[in-house]
């Protein structure tokens, strides 16, 4: 039998509010996570952007995978507010969900309220130090 560690993808199956975020990473469900982290209908997942300078389409491809369970896209871009590029507006768009970019602190705070109000949101947090 071959020994070792196995490393799986970050994933939380189910939707919480966010309880914490700094230090490079985010706390909910009783957990934390370092890092960036992608909220959508199938859980919370870890994600790879750490420079909201640098997102990609790809980088929301389980966004559009689950867009019939989505109607806005918080995306917290950092400390800062940076717009997104067009492309990945224009592909997220295209799937029929509409995005909103805004410092994660404060797409952290939308998030939970319109989560709590059982709305169809997902958010994009890139973590902030």
């Amino acid at each position: 039998m071959a020994g070792g560690i196995i490393m799986r993808e970050a994933h939380f199956p189910g939707r919480a509010p966010i309880d914490a975020y700094g230090n490079g990473g985010f706390r909910f469900a009783e957990m934390s996570h370092r890092g960036s982290i992608l909220c959508v209908p199938s859980g919370i997942h870890g994600w790879e952007p750490a420079d909201a300078a640098a997102l990609a389409e790809a980088d929301f491809a389980r966004v559009i995978e689950e867009a019939a369970g989505i109607e806005i896209l918080l995306v917290g871009t950092g400390r800062e507010l940076k717009p997104l590029p067009n492309a990945v507006r224009e592909a997220v768009r295209a799937a029929g969900v509409a995005t909103e970019p805004m410092s994660t602190g404060a797409a952290v705070r939308t998030y939970n309220v319109l989560l709590a109000e059982d709305r169809a949101v997902a958010a994009a947090l890139v973590a902030v130090s």
